[in-house]
């Protein structure tokens, strides 16, 4: 039997690469879906060596996109986390740095007609059933991917592309402060449980016996600490109203440390076992709100200006990322964030006739 062919974009969006695909030339039925993307990526494998994925959870990750029908949207994304080494499609979480290629993507698709020198286009993420907008550079009549912005995580320059959010509070979990507390104790720690587009648990690192500025790889090698992070982890998931989180990779743990390069505080990101090079755009909004709410345990370690407009740089063990909040008396409006992405490949992903027979075959 020969192979099927997918039709795929292969893209860098902010620090992750994914595979971006028309809902329409997938499997409808999520479970055959399910079977065919983790063909499509390798997994499971540690070097994912049959597939496309990079043998790294920021490498294997999947957009899948449609024109939408609602009239505040475009496009409908789905996101996809293909785990490495599991046979598992996790769809319990947004990605805001795949989010940064889907408005490019539907550009590219002819989805959405390019309407300026910057086109924006309106995303409805059903992960969470919120509405993004990417404002797109398109001089010339078409996507602009070279420039010169950078962001932390990514050599080289690239064009900026703005991603703005509205009403993410409590995305995933139902409410800003899913616990109804700004403070938590779980195994006698100090945490502070927020969701605004991403669930994650802030500890203070000193509170841990840490100095928040480790490396990644002395995080990972830490078996103590990923030991007792997970339990807390555990217990926070069903109080944040995720259920049993055992299977799940959120909420994200969240190492917090006074800031180090003048930003508004070091981080340190799980994700939810692997301790992050960087920090996901989610993880970074939902940080950066925490340090604006009083009595929790980031506001403690952040160093915040006053004003109306607020750009918080949550530091990370790679750099920084800069989050821009907007208040209207204490009450946040919106967020905002520059991310880059870039078209890396155009064409057809192959994966077995067996498995899935597809429109066509090679």
């Amino acid at each position: 039997m020969g192979q099927t062919r997918i039709p795929c974009l292969l893209m860098r969006g902010g620090t992750s690469k994914g595979a971006y695909f028309l809902a329409s030339d997938l499997p409808e039925q999520q479970t055959l879906r399910d079977r065919v993307l983790l063909a499509v990526m390798g997994s499971p494998d540690a070097r994912q060596i049959d597939g496309i994925g990079g043998g790294d959870s920021l490498s294997s990750k999947v957009a899948i996109i449609k024109p939408s029908t609602r009239t505040d949207a475009d496009v409908d994304y789905l996101f996809a986390q293909v785990l490495v080494d599991e046979p598992r499609v996790d769809y319990g979480q947004n990605c805001g740095n795949i989010l940064a290629g889907v408005g490019p993507f539907a550009i590219e698709r002819a989805l959405v007609t390019v309407t300026g020198d910057v086109t924006p286009v309106r995303i409805f993420m059903e992960n969470t059933g919120q509405i993004a907008i990417a404002h797109v550079p398109t001089p010339h009549g078409a996507v602009s991917y070279s420039g010169d912005s950078r962001i932390d995580g990514v050599p080289g320059y690239a064009a900026p592309l703005i991603v703005a959010f509205e009403d993410v509070a409590g995305s995933s979990c139902g409410a800003l402060l899913p616990t109804g507390n700004v403070v938590d104790l779980f195994d006698g720690v100090e945490v502070t449980c927020v969701d605004n587009g991403m669930p994650v648990v802030l500890i203070r690192a000193e509170d841990l016996g840490l100095g928040g500025d480790e490396s990644p790889a002395q995080l990972d090698a830490d078996t103590e600490l990923k030991a007792r992070l997970e339990s807390i982890r555990l217990q926070a998931g069903p109080r944040m109203n995720l259920g049993d989180v055992s299977q799940r990779n959120v909420p994200k743990m969240c190492l917090i440390a006074p800031a180090q390069a003048g930003g508004a505080l070091s981080t340190r990101t799980f994700i939810p076992h692997r301790c992050h090079t960087s920090i996901g755009v989610f993880g970074a909004v939902s940080v950066a709100v925490a340090c604006l709410i009083e009595g929790s345990v980031a506001a403690r370690v952040a160093s915040v200006v006053d004003g109306e407009i607020k750009q918080l740089s949550v530091e990370h063990p790679t750099g920084e990322f800069t989050v821009e909040l907007r208040l209207d008396n204490d009450r946040l409006l919106s967020c905002g964030l520059m991310r880059t992405a870039r078209l890396l490949f155009d064409g057809v992903v192959c994966i077995s006739r067996t498995l899935w027979p597809g429109n066509q075959g090679c």
